[in-house]
């Protein structure tokens, strides 16, 4: 039985994704604020140390897998905790718990990004930087500089700077046989969106984000695909983000993949 770590467990995607893989035999530890077999914070540095010391005694060292979906959405106040969560909780958890994945079978590790990832491209990216370095004081100081557009910026900019964190891993992580890709969702019926559609400066954008298919998925739907990452059928996936978005980054932006 595969013991598989999921952060942001308790709703949403994450919670969706447990139910899935516990019915495909993992066994699931989940990591969030509350509801979860471990209670974390990874908006800041000493949470994040606190939940992988944690981990890794759960664990007694060795993971089968790694599930961070614990985000935060544009909507949160300050915005720099979406920063803080999104990057910051997803590549330090990465690289502290690879050791503990090499002892694993078949080891994988998926990070639940976004479509937003690919609307401010990396060279474009205010964050770029400040993310890479690892200097967190810094990315949080642009973000509370942009003003009304700090929201945006803290999200968008996260998803695509944790993208391209997994992406520039993906030759250390093959080497030392473990699989890494991302999933990125477009608009999910979770409670992240609900709370979106209720704040008075991304509600109405959200509510037309509105993709080809008609609808928002369901949080079962991006679990399908996570499921398909970690199963010995994805064996050859690695270093991939795998957009389940309903169509729309292909509508809205056609000649670019």
């Amino acid at each position: 039985m595969p013991t598989t770590l999921i952060t942001g467990s308790a709703s949403g995607i994450g919670a969706a994704c447990a139910a899935a893989l516990k019915a495909a035999g993992h066994q699931v530890i989940g990591l969030d604020l509350r509801n979860a077999d471990i209670i974390g914070d990874l908006a800041t540095r000493q949470g994040r140390a606190s939940a992988i010391e944690q981990i890794l005694a759960r664990c007694e060292g060795q993971l089968d897998g790694v599930l961070l979906c614990a985000g935060l959405g544009a909507q949160v106040n300050p915005a720099s905790l979406t920063v803080s969560v999104n990057y910051f909780g997803a590549v330090e958890l990465l690289d502290a718990l690879l050791p503990a994945l090499r002892r694993g079978s078949q080891p994988s590790a998926v990070v639940i990004s976004s479509v937003a990832s690919a609307h401010l491209p990396w060279d474009k990216n205010p964050l770029a930087a400040a993310l890479e370095a690892g200097d967190e004081a810094h990315a949080h100081a642009i973000v509370m500089g942009a003003g009304p557009a700090g929201g945006h910026l803290a999200y968008a900019g996260s998803k695509n700077a944790v993208t391209v964190a997994v992406r520039k891993r993906a030759q250390a992580w093959g080497q030392a046989g473990v699989r890494l890709n991302t999933v990125a969702p477009g608009a999910t019926e979770t409670p992240l969106l609900q709370e979106g559609l209720k704040d008075p400066r991304f509600g109405e954008a959200i509510k037309n984000f509105v993709p080809p298919l008609g609808r928002r998925a369901e949080a079962q739907e991006i679990a399908a695909v996570v499921s398909f990452l970690f199963s010995p059928a994805a064996s050859y996936v690695h270093g991939a983000q795998i957009v389940v978005d309903g169509g729309i980054d292909a509508a809205g932006r056609p000649t670019q993949f």
